[in-house]
């Protein structure tokens, strides 16, 4: 009994992968129309803060230096 069904089983198994395989989703990747715009409103400030030595202050001030 168990030798009947099995070309049965397989034949309902081939017909059912055969099914499954034919409703796969197709994925596309497509480059947009318009270009990716990104505004940023940012406003950037920064200070430099320099602590000199008066030695070397007065070496900066030098115009042989330079």
């Amino acid at each position: 009994m168990f030798n009947r069904a099995l070309p049965q089983y397989r034949l309902t198994s081939l017909l059912a992968l055969f099914l499954i395989s034919a409703c796969t989703p197709k994925v596309q990747l497509a480059p947009p129309d318009k270009p990716i715009v990104i505004n940023l409103n940012v406003k950037i400030e920064h200070e430099i803060k320099i602590k000199v030595d008066k030695e070397l202050d007065q070496l900066l001030t030098n115009d042989e230096l330079f």
